[in-house]
């Protein structure tokens, strides 16, 4: 059984309220305001709703996981908020950072540890991640484009670093 099927992982159509989020959430303003105050927000939403919900399903239409990795120096686990993109019946991780210059922790964190917990709606599943080959990065950029129009426009923004993103695998033997 691949990830997405594990976990439930669906994709909703975004109406049109939603896509016009999605396009406001892309521009540089947008994705500056939302680096801010997206995961403490999203984080109260999933807490009053049990997990059914997160704010970009909500406002953007937008399917949210719960990755969990180690830090790199604390050891502590850390659970981050993303947006993943379907890919061959696994998913797929993209570290742009909302298009700003620094690489996101938890890129970093996948890098020293690739293993991982993934969540979606309750259903959980341990994961290996590894770095995508240049023809597959191609590929699942392109897929998550069509997803959220916001992954081209970060992808633009980005210069002085170099876009990892990452492939999950399933640990189906502890």
């Amino acid at each position: 059984m691949g990830l997405v099927d594990q976990i439930g992982y669906q994709l909703p159509s975004a109406n049109r309220a939603q896509r016009l989020v999605q396009r406001v959430a892309a521009t540089r303003a947008g994705a500056w305001a939302l680096s801010r105050v997206l995961a403490v927000l999203d984080s109260r939403v999933q807490r009053v709703t049990r997990g059914r919900h997160t704010l970009p399903g909500l406002l953007a239409g937008l399917p949210v996981i719960d990755l969990t990795t180690t830090g790199r120096r604390s050891g502590v686990r850390r659970t981050t908020h993303l947006i993943a993109a379907p890919y061959g019946g696994t998913l797929a991780l993209i570290g742009t950072n909302f298009g700003q210059s620094s690489t996101p922790a938890w890129v970093l964190n996948l890098e020293a540890e690739p293993r991982a917990q993934v969540g979606y709606r309750g259903a959980t599943a341990e994961v290996v991640a590894r770095v995508a080959d240049d023809a597959e990065a191609a590929d699942i950029l392109a897929a998550a484009e069509r997803l959220y129009i916001g992954f081209g426009k970060y992808q633009d923004r980005i210069t002085g670093r170099r876009l990892r993103v990452f492939v999950l695998r399933p640990v189906t033997d502890p």
